[in-house]
């Protein structure tokens, strides 16, 4: 067991080092002492300065579909099984997405995502995404993620030939605990929409929520499953319990757990883009600058349906903790 905060720094040792973390060192990351919580923080912070020095990378998302998913997962309140009072809204125009980018690229944003609540692009609202990100490619130098729901090889290829860049689909949770958060799909079904995007030569940006009630072996076996799966991207979301959704009245995390919850998924994929995404504000409170020290990129100007603190707050944030934001360059992950 780790006990002692020499110990956090050797195991920052040990990432630097290329050597892979055990799954016991991985709990005991977890189960840090809160004493020891600010020697964790500057252990995975090592490993963060090592991949990214101070740059923190900035992701605004675009919801260009609202509130009509198929699927049941527990915690999102775009399902139609929700009873969230979710805005519902077709698919937004071309225009609408390139207007979109037009200002996340005018914050400095490395990454504009686009989001829509289905089950998977097809037909019309696949032609919209492909053309919205040729015309985005065409005017401003952004990065281009998409998030859509489970892919096939054939519309993969069709994203990647538009200038898709990376694909988001999280793995949510660990494979033993995803049937108690969704019943419409599988766990592969997820595992395999990352291949098949990789594979088309998009980068994976690939991550989870924590705090879905879930156990700490659960936390673990899903940075290890991402890790396997060498995704590039990893947003660590927090759960913020939506109304009228099944975990509605789960408790939120506290602070300390989200911290080192991020510095987990640091140290187990130490050079990956690690996010502090859904729920940053709403679990990590006042203690939200710390996930900066484990986290090398955060999301923007709010979620999909709920807002953040806003720009010049996040702007404030990174740069009294004495960190800059990323500029875009072609290497950019």
């Amino acid at each position: 067991m780790i006990t002692t905060t020499t110990d956090w720094n050797e195991l920052a040792d040990k990432s630097l080092a290329g050597a892979e973390l055990s799954r016991d060192e991985a709990m005991a990351v977890l189960q840090c002492p809160n004493d020891e919580l600010l020697a964790l923080l500057h252990a995975a912070f090592r490993v963060r300065l090592h991949f990214y020095g101070r740059d923190v990378r900035l992701h605004v998302l675009q919801n260009a579909k609202s509130g009509t998913c198929p699927e049941n997962c527990s915690f999102c309140s775009q399902s139609l099984d929700a009873e969230s009072g979710t805005k519902r809204y077709p698919m937004k125009s071309v225009e609408e997405l390139v207007e979109g980018a037009r200002r996340a690229h005018a914050l400095g944003a490395s990454k504009y995502c686009m989001v829509t609540a289905t089950r998977g692009p097809m037909g019309r609202d696949l032609a919209t995404i492909c053309e919205a990100t040729r015309r985005i490619k065409q005017e401003m130098n952004i990065k281009i993620c998409a998030s859509l729901g489970l892919l096939n090889m054939e519309v993969a290829q069709e994203l990647a030939a538009a200038g898709v860049d990376r694909f988001n689909h999280n793995l949510e949770t660990s494979r033993e605990y995803f049937s108690k958060v969704c019943q419409t799909h599988a766990f592969d079904d997820r595992v395999s929409t990352v291949k098949i995007a990789k594979a088309a030569g998009m980068e994976a940006c690939c991550g989870g929520i924590v705090g879905l009630g879930e156990q700490f072996e659960d936390r673990v076996a899903l940075a290890f499953e991402l890790r396997e799966l060498g995704v590039e991207s990893i947003p660590v979301n927090f759960l913020d319990p939506r109304p009228g959704t099944p975990l509605a009245n789960v408790p939120r995390m506290v602070p300390a757990e989200c911290l080192k919850a991020l510095c987990m998924f640091r140290l187990v994929n130490p050079s990956r883009d690690i996010r502090a995404a859904g729920g940053r504000e709403a679990c990590l409170k006042e203690m939200q600058i710390f996930a900066l020290y484990p986290a090398n990129s955060i999301f923007t100007e709010g979620y999909l349906t709920t807002d953040g603190q806003g720009y010049k707050r996040d702007i404030a944030m990174i740069e009294d903790a004495g960190f800059r934001v990323a500029e875009l360059v072609e290497s950019d992950g």
